[in-house]
C-alpha cells in the first residue's frame, strides 16, 4: 500500500474544505530540494534538510497537479515556509515521513496547520505538560489518544501563529472529546480532522 492510498480516507475528509494533502517517505537524496547555509553540515542538521527537501518535493508534485509546475514552497528567515501567491498552506514531519497540506486564499478558510506524529503513546512527561484535565480522560482506554492531542495542538499552533502571531502555549488550546474542533483561550474555534493510522496526523483550520 502506497502513502497516498494509506492516507487516501484522511485526504477526502479535508477535500470538501478545499485542502489538499499529500505525504511522501523521506529518502535519501531528498535534501537537494532544500538548500539553507545557515544549517551547518552534520547529521542532525542533514536529517531536518533531508526532511523539509522531501516535503518540498511533495509541495511541487502537488502543485503539478494544478498545473503549476513552477509553484515552489519557499523559507522565511526565522523557518517558516512561504507559499506562492494565492495559496495558504503547512508542512510537517517526523522521523521517515512528510506531509503537506494546502489551500487556495480567499476560500472557506484562512488558516491551516498540519502535524504528524508516530503512532505511539504520548510520554508521561510531555502527557503532563500538554493535556489539560478533560484531555487526558480522552477517551479512556486509547493508548493513541493522547498523541493526537498533542499533534492537534501542534496544528492548532502552526495555523493561528503565523496568521496573527498569538503566543500559545499547550494550555491555551483545548481540544473537543471527538477531536472535532479547538477552543482557543480568547474563544476562536478551529475545526479539526486527525487520525491516527498510519501515522498520527491532524490538521487544524479556522474558518473565513
Amino acid at each position: 500500500m502506497t502513502l497516498e492510498d494509506a492516507f487516501a480516507s484522511f485526504a477526502s475528509r479535508l477535500a470538501p474544505f478545499g485542502v489538499a494533502f499529500g505525504a511522501r517517505e523521506i529518502q535519501p537524496g531528498d535534501e537537494a530540494a532544500f538548500r539553507d547555509g545557515a544549517l551547518e553540515s552534520t547529521p542532525a542538521n542533514l536529517a531536518r534538510r533531508r526532511a523539509s527537501g522531501a516535503a518540498r518535493i511533495l509541495a511541487a508534485q502537488m502543485f503539478g497537479r494544478f498545473g503549476l509546475d513552477d509553484a515552489k514552497v519557499g523559507r522565511a528567515v526565522g523557518g517558516a515556509p512561504i507559499w506562492p501567491p494565492g495559496f495558504i498552506g503547512s508542512i510537517a514531519h517526523d522521523d521517515t515521513t512528510a506531509i503537506v497540506a494546502f489551500a487556495r486564499s480567499g476560500g472557506p478558510i484562512q488558516a491551516l496547520g498540519v502535524d504528524i506524529e508516530p503512532a505511539a503513546p504520548l510520554p508521561d512527561d510531555l502527557a503532563a505538560f500538554v493535556l489539560t484535565g478533560s484531555e487526558r480522560r480522552l477517551p479512556a482506554g486509547d493508548p493513541i489518544a493522547g498523541r493526537m492531542v498533542f499533534a492537534a495542538k501542534e496544528a492548532v499552533y502552526k495555523a493561528v501563529h503565523p496568521l496573527d502571531g498569538t503566543p500559545l502555549e499547550y494550555a491555551d488550546i483545548v481540544c473537543d472529546a471527538d477531536l472535532g474542533g479547538a477552543t482557543l483561550r480568547d474563544g476562536r474555534r478551529l475545526a479539526l480532522v486527525a487520525t491516527s493510522a498510519p501515522r498520527v496526523v491532524a490538521a487544524a483550520f479556522m474558518p473565513s
